[in-house]
């Protein structure tokens, strides 16, 4: 844990509320910038330190989001938490609440109904990007390259072809990765 200044707290806290209104395919989908701004601009954790953040927070019951106040916790220890996770829900819930009841109201608008359609292409890729930035580490180094692409192409596979949960393409990938498959 690192000490940070007030100017620190305040960018650290700002941009979680901003990372919240870019959130459009969950908390998941901002984790590259999250990287960005915490490993590469303000060298607050490594890189691994903020993967295995990440990776251990998704790995753990409970909500997706977990893993914001994990990663602040690494920063600054329980302020930490509070800040990210406190940025990240703060400004998401209040429009969140606020959006849901204008477009309950006019769910069957064309307006709605196309603001909907044009958002699913938006937050795929999001995801996706979020999928390679955690992937990225394993399927570069030389060691893991053949391993991590197999477990990534078979999971897509299994993921577009069947309709297994994918808590259980989940546990697979942890089982290989404990048996030091990866």
């Amino acid at each position: 844990m690192i000490a940070l200044t007030a100017t620190d707290w305040l960018g650290l806290f700002g941009h979680f509320l901003l990372l919240s209104l870019l959130a459009i395919g969950g908390a998941m989908s901002t984790v590259p910038d999250m990287h960005r701004y915490i490993v590469t601009q303000q060298h607050w954790l490594s890189d691994a330190e903020f993967s295995t953040s990440v990776a251990l927070a998704q790995a753990a019951p409970g909500p997706n989001l977990l893993f914001v106040a994990v990663v602040g916790w690494n920063i600054a220890g329980a302020a930490g938490a509070c800040a990210t996770l406190g940025g990240m829900l703060l400004p998401s819930t209040v429009l969140t609440l606020a959006v849901a009841r204008w477009g309950q109201a006019r769910a069957e608008t064309a307006g709605v109904r196309a603001f909907k359609a044009g958002m699913a292409p938006v937050t795929l890729g999001l995801v996706v990007s979020t999928g390679w930035l955690l992937a990225e580490p394993f399927v570069l180094a030389s060691a893991h390259r053949v391993p991590a692409a197999a477990l990534i192409a078979a999971t897509i596979l299994i993921t577009l072809r069947t309709r297994i949960a994918p808590i259980w393409l989940i546990a697979i990938g942890a089982a290989v990765g404990a048996a030091g498959g990866i």
